[in-house]
């Protein structure tokens, strides 16, 4: 019996569009399982950070390691049911977290689920942990300030929209009360907050949870947490996985602020996961890589164009303001040690450092910023007009004013400019004390720096600046509150409001006693 080639060709192609409807999967087999390293063998098609499908629904594994003879994959669920011999399947996928604004106000892990007990998430949108930063083409130059409502930084270490500003310090020094304040500040500026915390007890997240829910925050926030208790690989995962959250909105051309609290806890997991996957250790026992493990991450911060936004959102207005992701890394420092391995790594990574020391905090001095340490590579391009005029001498002053406060504890009889130096910096500290879940408007900001600037300040005792701070906030409310806003909303200064300021100054200083 014979066949025509036209038949042949057609029986073949119908064998074949059969064979295109079967999902087939690339399997493999476990060899080993230690200390939830599963080494695969005969998975010769995959590639690093694909999703492994486990067996009998056991759960999922993330590929690690590409090694000559097998595969490493970490389990992303309990591991215990596992042995050597079953066999798992790739996926062809990389992993990915839901994304969007059905996030805000949500606690979830470093997977993306939900942790607060509020239902499931409503998502339809997806993003893998893992992308590429902006180009440098894609990229703006940075010139939007971000309002931390902290006096000592929004006048000293100015920190701008798409910039990555480090925060470091030992324990117990305020680095976590410092960033709380700084996510109630931006609740009027409509910046999204995504809060990542890795290797804390879930019991001091949701107290900072219920704190934010008191300032009425919360709905502007995202919570990504992996704590102390969870596996090194979801601690490892989550501030990728936060990052990509905080991408979305950048991509759709809103402003994100995204703090990762701490990145020695992150950097401590990575070097957990690959002395188990036998890599070579390096200093202190971190891996060699591991200053790529941080700089891939905070490479993802910037100020984007228009063009970048046009790749995500077709319907984006030219005439808008662009999108950015700013970061501000935490890094926990052991007796002020900045010059340690991962601190050293990260300083030069990020656009500057907010150093805060135990010293000044058991003094009294809150925020306990160190200003000779701390600094920001941005400066004063991320300033408003009127806070760069006010605050350009403020480092310069406190300088002076420290090495003046060691030369005179040896002397007794100073001269007027001494005096009148200390004078000036003791009020400068004073000022930039600060409470607590207070943060300042820029208005606030500028009336308290304006009357020091101007000698306002000369006949008032230390420890009446507080009080005048606050009656002088108050009545200028009232009185001119047109002033308060354009302030706050354009930050420009010019001789008609310097005469405003000081015109509701000198009728403050005559009506109101201090």
């Amino acid at each position: 019996m014979s066949f025509k080639f036209e038949e042949i060709s057609e029986i073949i192609k119908s064998r074949l569009d059969k064979l295109n409807n079967i999902n087939y999967y690339y399997e493999g087999k476990i060899i080993s399982i230690i200390d939830g390293i599963i080494r695969i063998i005969g998975l010769s098609n995959v590639f690093l950070n694909e999703i492994l499908e486990l067996p009998f629904n056991i759960g999922y594994a993330l590929i690690f390691d590409l090694d000559k003879y097998f595969v490493s994959a970490i389990s992303l669920n309990s591991y215990n049911k596992l042995k050597p011999g079953m066999i798992v399947k790739s996926t062809g996928n990389v992993l990915k977290v839901p994304v969007g604004n059905c996030l805000l106000g949500r606690v979830v892990d470093s997977l993306g689920r939900p942790i607060d007990n509020k239902g499931n998430l409503n998502c339809n949108k997806f993003y893998p942990i893992e992308r590429e930063s902006p180009l440098i083409v894609d990229r703006r130059y940075i010139n939007r300030p971000l309002c931390t409502g902290y006096k000592a930084i929004d006048s000293m270490i100015p920190i701008g929209l798409g910039q990555r500003e480090l925060i470091i310090g030992d324990r117990k020094t305020g680095k976590t009360s410092l960033v709380i304040d700084i996510i109630i500040n931006q609740k009027k500026l409509n910046v999204k907050c995504i809060y990542v915390s890795i290797g804390q007890k879930l019991s001091s997240v949701f107290n900072i949870v219920e704190k934010l829910d008191y300032f009425k925050v919360l709905n502007n926030t995202i919570f990504v947490v992996s704590t102390s208790s969870d596996e090194a690989i979801m601690q490892y995962i989550a501030p990728y996985s936060g990052c990509s959250i905080a991408e979305y909105f950048r991509d759709n051309g809103e402003d994100a602020l995204i703090i990762y609290d701490d990145l020695s806890k992150h950097a401590i997991s990575y070097r957990q996961i690959s002395l188990l996957l036998r890599r070579s250790p390096g200093r202190e026992a971190y891996p060699g890589d591991i200053f790529y493990l941080h700089s891939r991450l905070l490479e993802r911060s910037a100020y984007v164009n228009y063009k970048f936004i046009r790749k995500f959102n077709s319907n984006y207005n030219k005439n808008s303001v662009t999108g950015s992701l700013t970061s501000l890394p935490i890094v926990e420092t052991y007796e002020n040690d900045i010059s340690s391995f991962i601190a050293t790594n990260i300083i030069s990574i990020t656009d500057g450092q907010i150093f805060l020391e135990h010293e000044l905090f058991n003094s009294g001095i809150k925020p306990a910023i160190n200003p000779g340490i701390s600094v920001s590579r941005v400066g004063s391009s991320a300033q408003t007009c009127i806070m760069k005029n006010l605050s350009s001498s403020l480092r310069t002053s406190l300088s002076q004013y420290y090495e003046l406060l060691n030369f005179s504890q040896f002397s007794s009889n100073l001269d007027n400019n001494t005096i009148s130096t200390l004078n000036y910096g003791s009020k400068l500290i004073e000022i930039l004390k600060q409470k607590q879940y207070c943060p300042y408007s820029l208005f606030k900001q500028i009336l308290i720096l304006f009357s020091l600037k101007y000698g306002y300040l000369d006949d008032v005792n230390v420890d009446k600046i507080s009080i005048y701070e606050e009656k002088l906030y108050n009545y200028a409310c009232i009185k001119n509150s047109k002033l308060k806003d354009k302030i706050n909303i354009s930050g420009i200064i010019n001789e008609k409001i310097i005469q405003l300021l000081k015109n509701i100054i000198i009728s403050f200083k005559s009506e109101i006693l201090i």
